[in-house]
């Protein structure tokens, strides 16, 4: 309960300074600008595996990048989400913006807190080098490009030079596709999925997740969770549309390599901000679900139009004063039902 609450605490803190600073707005606008500019797409498509669905060893890139900290998954998919509103089907990508410095660089497209300091519980102390959101954000990316190449040599979802130093030159780095760099010499540089070929196996999610601020608010694990039940609702679309879909155990950890907590957490948290919800049938009878019996969910994408910062503060806010008030009651002594009459 303590740590439920701390974690939910830290989490407000970091979105409430975001909302301050106008953080969210200002990276939706900047996504909202590039592709209305582009005329993008609608949808966004992924790769299924294996990005999402892990391979025959029981990995996906998408677990891999569950991570408590940093910016990998975020900048991953927003650079996919770049390349489809300027690129047409079968394209090749080729970085045609700064990190930083610019309008349109890429650290416009990401939103962060700042820096916080635990004794003074305030942001952005004063330090020895002068630094803004701007420099933080660069430090988010690069960080993120080291992680997304670190992922192996096949693995990785981004290649980046060096120097003769053998210093890494981020302006320069390249995207791979959902599958990884590859085996060959030449990497496989990420190009725009054709939906018209089939042997691509592929799914989509709607640009809404990008442009109102979802993708900024989400944590990884909530990312993953939201991806994986995109995923199976297209994949069983009718299963999903009448009873919803689900994952057992084993197959959450064979085929998506995701754990039961992360998996667990994010499908509540995506509950309470109204990004999925239970089948009709379920919903309407209480304690209907069997012992043993999965949980079931459906995708509601319409919910993808409400502004993530205002839903997530106020279901984050709400369940913050439901676990003080859960702390508060536990903290009460049990009264003897003859002692109160007594008294």
């Amino acid at each position: 309960m303590a740590d439920a609450r701390e974690a939910n605490r830290r989490r407000l803190r970091r979105l409430t300074e975001m909302d301050r600073h106008g953080a969210v707005g200002a990276a939706s606008a900047g996504l909202k600008l590039h592709h209305t500019m582009h005329q993008g797409p609608g949808s966004i498509a992924l790769r299924t595996r294996p990005f999402v669905e892990a391979s025959t060893d029981g990995k996906s890139a998408l677990s891999r990048l569950v991570l408590p900290r940093g910016v990998a998954l975020r900048f991953y998919l927003l650079a996919i989400f770049d390349a489809q509103c300027r690129l047409l089907p079968g394209s090749s990508w080729a970085n045609q913006r700064p990190l930083s410095g610019q309008r349109g660089c890429w650290s416009d497209f990401i939103a962060i807190d700042g820096a916080y300091d635990g004794r003074s519980r305030t942001y952005m102390p004063e330090t020895k080098q002068i630094r803004d959101g701007g420099d933080l954000r660069v430090r988010q990316i690069k960080s993120a490009l080291t992680t997304l190449e670190g992922l192996g040599p096949s693995e990785a979802l981004v290649t980046v030079p060096r120097d003769r130093n053998g210093r890494r030159l981020f302006q320069e780095f390249s995207l791979m596709k959902e599958t990884g760099r590859g085996v060959h010499q030449t990497p496989d540089t990420y190009s725009v999925p054709a939906l018209d070929q089939p042997a691509e196996a592929t799914f989509t999610v709607p640009s809404d997740f990008f442009l109102n601020g979802w993708i900024q608010v989400l944590n990884p694990s909530e990312i993953a969770t939201w991806l994986i039940l995109q995923y199976l609702s297209q994949w069983a679309a009718n299963a999903h549309a009448y009873r919803g879909v689900y994952l057992y155990g084993r197959a959450r950890i064979n085929r998506f390599g995701i754990k039961r907590d992360a998996w667990e957490d994010g499908c509540q948290r995506l509950f309470s901000f109204g990004l999925i919800h239970p089948p009709h049938s379920s919903a309407l009878v209480p304690n209907s679900r069997k012992r043993y019996e999965p949980y079931r969910w459906q995708v509601d994408n319409k919910a993808l139009c409400s502004d993530a910062m205002e839903v997530c503060l106020r279901e984050l806010t709400i369940r913050q004063r439901d676990l003080e008030r859960q702390v508060v009651q536990r903290s009460q002594p049990d009264i003897d039902p003859s002692d109160a009459e007594s008294n």
